[in-house]
C-alpha cells in the first residue's frame, strides 16, 4: 500500500475521531450501515488522493467538513407562503416559534411572473398557491421582525 496514502488516512482517521458527532446511525433506506469513509480501499479504480481525497480536504470533491455533514445536519427547509405578506410573516413567526430551522418563499403565480397583483393577468391568481409580492414594501413586510431567531430564511 502506498506510504503517502497512509499517512493521509491516518490523518484523516484522527480528525474523524475527534470531529463533533451528532451521535446519529447513518444507514441507507434498506438498513445497511453507511461508513464515515470510503477510500481507495473500497474502489480500487482510480488515484484517490488527485482525484478524490478525503472529505475536507483538497480536490473537496466530499465537501469542505472532515465528516461530512454528521456534525451539523443539513436544515429542513419548510416551503410556504400564501396571501399577503403581512399572513406569510405571521405563518413564518409560527412555525420558527414551533422550532423550524429554516424557511424558503413561495411566491404566487403573478409574482413569480413579474405581474403586479392589480395586473388584469393577475386575477383569480393573487397569493393562491404562495404569497403575492408587488413591491419592496411588501418584501419588507414579509421579512419584517423575523431576525430574532437562529434559523435562516431565504
Amino acid at each position: 500500500m502506498n506510504r503517502e496514502y497512509q499517512e493521509a488516512k491516518n490523518r484523516f482517521e484522527e480528525r474523524l475521531y475527534n470531529a463533533k458527532s451528532t451521535g446519529m446511525k447513518f444507514t441507507s433506506v434498506s438498513g445497511v450501515d453507511i461508513k464515515a469513509l470510503y477510500t481507495e480501499d473500497d474502489l480500487n479504480r482510480f488515484e484517490f488522493l488527485s482525484n478524490v481525497g478525503f472529505p475536507g480536504e483538497y480536490p473537496f470533491t466530499r465537501g469542505i467538513h472532515t465528516n461530512g455533514y454528521r456534525g451539523k445536519v443539513w436544515t429542513m427547509r419548510q416551503f410556504a407562503g400564501f396571501g399577503g405578506p403581512e399572513d406569510t410573516n405571521e405563518r413564518f413567526k409560527y412555525l420558527l416559534n414551533k422550532g423550524q430551522t429554516g424557511l424558503s418563499v413561495a411566491f404566487d403565480l403573478p409574482t413569480l411572473m413579474g405581474r403586479d397583483s392589480d395586473d388584469e393577468l393577475s386575477e383569480g391568481e393573487v397569493g393562491i398557491c404562495g404569497v403575492a409580492i408587488s413591491s419592496l414594501e411588501d418584501m419588507e413586510i414579509l421579512h419584517g421582525h423575523l431576525k430574532f431567531f437562529s434559523g435562516t430564511l431565504s
